[in-house]
């Protein structure tokens, strides 16, 4: 029962540490090809990282934005995603859609007033599609910072190349014994 039991803990570790590392590869060589923020089914994947939009969007959050090919097609209550003068990127809630679309006031939901700016709709990226996956947005920035590329790149392969270097070792010591019995089982040779 032993046996098979660490056979399936084996099996699982091999199959978990693969996994870990060809997943943060495809995340570090994803992130790094689309400038920071990756691409999924059409949809770019966001890093917030302020408590503006809080409680419906936390900070370290990582959400979805559909990409926009109409700015001026957004409404009162529509949370967007654009460029600030500060050249960053907010994602908030139009507050007031003016001049036909073609500038919006933006507020945060945990913002007391509305952003000093107004936005122009060709500094919109696209909007919000409703989907955020908490804290995730942490654990991307620092994937995508250079130490943290290397660490996880890093990390993965050695420890599966450890445990591979640990299975090679349990298996040559487990013939070793059976080595030895056949030795002192077998009969002299007669020359």
């Amino acid at each position: 029962m032993w046996h098979v039991t660490r056979k399936v803990i084996s099996g699982f570790t091999t199959v978990l540490l693969f996994t870990l590392l060809v997943v943060t590869l495809f995340a570090v060589i994803s992130s790094q090809a689309a400038d920071g923020e990756p691409n999924i089914f059409g949809y770019e994947l966001k890093t917030v990282l302020s408590g503006s939009m809080e409680p419906e969007i936390q900070t370290g959050s990582m959400i979805a934005i559909e990409p926009t090919e109409n700015p001026t097609q957004f409404e009162q209550g529509d949370v967007i995603t654009f460029t600030n003068p500060d050249d960053n990127l907010v994602t908030h809630r139009v507050h007031e859609v003016e001049n036909d679309g073609e500038q919006y006031i933006t507020k945060g939901d945990n913002n007391n007033s509305t952003d000093s700016e107004p936005v122009i709709a060709e500094n919109i990226v696209g909007e919000y599609t409703g989907v955020t996956v908490p804290f995730v947005g942490y654990a991307f920035v620092f994937a995508t910072s250079e130490q943290g590329a290397v660490l996880l790149l890093i990390l993965p392969g050695v420890l599966l190349l450890a445990y591979s270097a640990f299975t090679i070792w349990r298996g040559l010591r487990q013939i070793e014994p059976s080595k030895k019995k056949e030795e002192s089982v077998s009969p002299p040779r007669q020359e």
